[in-house]
Order: C-alpha cells, then structure tokens, then sequence
C-alpha cells in the first residue's frame, strides 16, 4: 500500500510567531497519524526557522516553488541546491497559482521539476483544470499535457522519487470541492498515465488531492483508491484541521 501524505502548502501565510505555534500544535498531534507522512510548505524566508522548530518529530519540510536555473544573475530566484542545504526534502512545482497568476507554461514547470531531481529533491507536480476547462470537457487532456511535459523531459526514471497533486482550479480558496468520484476519476486517469510509461512507477506513485480539502470532507475522498493523500492549503494553517485530515488518512490504512 501506497504510504499516505498529507501536505501543507501555506502559501503567503506566517510569521515566526505564528509558525512557531503552528508547529507545536503539529507536533502535538503527530500520534494521531500513525503510518501517515507529514509534510509543511512554508514560504521559503522562514525554511530556517521551520525547520529548526520541526526538529526530530519526523515531519518533512519542503519549498513552495524553485527556480530552473542552478545558479546566477536570476534577482529574486532561490535555486534547487539552495533549498536542499536549507534541508528541503520536497518542492511543489507547477501550483496553480504559479501557472495563472506568474505564467508558469508546462515547459517551465518542466524545467523546475528537472532542476529538483537534479538536487535530490522530491518535486511536488501539481496538475489541474480550470472551471472553463471541465465544463468544456478538456480535464483529461488539460492534466495529461502537463503531466506529460515532465514526462517527456525527465522520463520514467526522473519520475521515481515524484508526487503528483492533481488540484481542480475552480476548487482551490473558493469553498468548492470536487466530489470523491469527481476526483477518482482524474487520479485514475494520471495513473493510467504512468503505468503506460512504467507499469512500477505508475502502481508506486502517490497522486495528492489539492482542492479545499478539509476535515469534513477528508475520509470520503481519501477512501478513493487512487487517492494517496492531500495537497492542503488553508486548513493546514491551523494544527488542529491539518491533523484531523491526516487522522482521516491513517484511519484508511487499518483497510
């Protein structure tokens, strides 16, 4: 069985205060989520401090985007190997909000994820439609072009050490929330995918749901059989909620 993740993207959230109590509040509840890995996304001027205050409660730190360039006169930018010295072990590529509100095309996306792997980091590829895009019928052909430019760039083996987060556009901050059906079908549509580049890495890959997922709609889309965790964006900024889903997702584990 796949081991679940649940993920928080903080996105512009926090201050050293606020992460400090945050964490705390995680760490107060990571028994709650036996067998469940635990990631936090923070905005990357506090990666330090985050990681300081993780310590050893076996909680993953990751970056919420990366540059594709490795190093130079790139003002502003924060390189791979940057992130990994800041001890990252993830980074999400690909948001929704890169790809809309900073004009992050499939190739660039592309060009992030490679320079990850490069680094030994584990990339975050995040796919989704917008609301235009389903109710034209063009979701599987939206996700699978963006999920085949990474393909088409790093193959199967850059793949490996991936996670796919697949993030309807129209419910991410609006309260709306794909139906577990809704997202089961999008998910087996990704792995469908994968295994038809690599039947192993297609069965091993850990495709997320990102999409307002909170505790009370947790259990039924974690209960999907291709649903292997949750890209969580403002529910992971309160420990309670975060854990609650990460709850949820140990609890599919005892079958």
């Amino acid at each position: 069985m796949r081991q679940p993740l649940i993920a928080g993207n903080w996105k512009m959230h926090g201050s050293r205060t606020d992460n400090a109590a945050l964490i705390g509040g995680i760490r107060g509840k990571v028994d709650d989520a036996p067998g469940v890995e635990l990631l936090v996304c923070p905005p990357s001027v506090f990666l330090a401090q985050v990681g300081s205050e993780i310590g050893s409660a076996g909680i993953a730190l990751g970056a919420q985007n990366v540059s594709e360039y490795a190093t130079g006169a790139y003002t502003g930018e924060v390189s791979a190997t940057m992130l990994a010295e800041m001890g990252c072990h993830y980074v999400l590529v690909g948001h929704s909000e890169r790809r809309s509100l900073f004009a992050e095309l499939n190739e660039q996306v592309a060009a992030k994820f490679a320079a990850a792997v490069e680094q030994g980091l584990r990339p975050v590829l995040c796919v989704g439609e917008t609301l235009g895009q389903r109710q034209e019928g063009e979701t599987d052909a939206v996700v699978l072009r963006q999920l085949d430019a990474v393909i088409d760039l790093v193959g199967p083996n850059g793949l490996r050490n991936a996670v796919i987060a697949y993030e309807p556009v129209w419910a991410i901050g609006t309260g709306e929330t794909a139906t577990p059906k809704q997202a089961q079908e999008v998910h087996a549509v990704l792995r469908q995918r994968l295994v038809e580049v690599d039947a192993e890495l297609g069965a091993a890959m850990r495709i997320l749901y990102g999409g307002s997922m909170k505790p009370a709609n947790a259990a039924g889309l974690l209960s999907q059989p291709d649903i292997d965790g949750g890209l969580i964006g403002g529910a992971s900024l309160d420990a309670d909620q975060f854990m609650a889903i990460a709850a949820a997702a140990s609890e599919q584990l005892k079958g």
